[in-house]
Order: structure tokens, then C-alpha cells, then sequence
């Protein structure tokens, strides 16, 4: 699955710059994950950065994006492809 930031964020700026996809970013009031380019760290790292680095733990897999570690893997392929 991707990831996902909820409104419990603080906006403390740590997790954006341990993403390796460029996939957080900050939204209108909290900082938000772009599902298509999420891949968990899967390629990178054996666990998500931002999950390791979050102070209050507000990044749960997120729901309305299932995805095994075969398909965050070709994902990853797919993203270091047109990188």
C-alpha cells in the first residue's frame, strides 16, 4: 500500500526531505503523500523513512491504496525508469 499522512500531522518538516520518491509534499494544511509515486521505501530501504522519522505517527498504509511488495517494487522500477 501506499502511504498516507493524517490530520494528526504537526507539520514539523521531517518527513519530506527522507522521502526517496519525492512523494511528500505540503498540502493546503498538512503535509500529504502522492499515492503514485509512494513506494514505501521499497528499492530504497527495508522500512518507510518517513514512518521511522515521524514524531507524532501519523502515517498509516493507506486503505484506498492496496498494494503488495512486488507491486511497490515495480513501482520503484518504473520510477528510477523515468527518473
Amino acid at each position: 500500500m501506499a502511504l498516507m499522512i493524517t490530520d494528526e500531522c504537526i507539520n514539523c518538516d521531517v518527513c519530506e526531505p527522507e522521502c526517496p520518491n519525492d512523494a511528500i509534499y505540503a498540502g493546503e494544511l498538512i503535509y500529504e503523500i502522492h499515492p503514485d509515486r509512494c513506494t514505501e521505501c521499497v528499492g530504497h530501504f527495508d522500512e518507510p523513512q518517513c514512518v521511522q522519522i515521524c514524531p507524532v505517527a501519523c502515517i498509516p498504509k493507506d486503505p484506498a491504496h492496496p498494494e503488495d511488495r512486488e507491486t511497490l517494487y515495480q513501482k520503484y522500477l518504473r520510477l528510477q525508469a523515468a527518473g
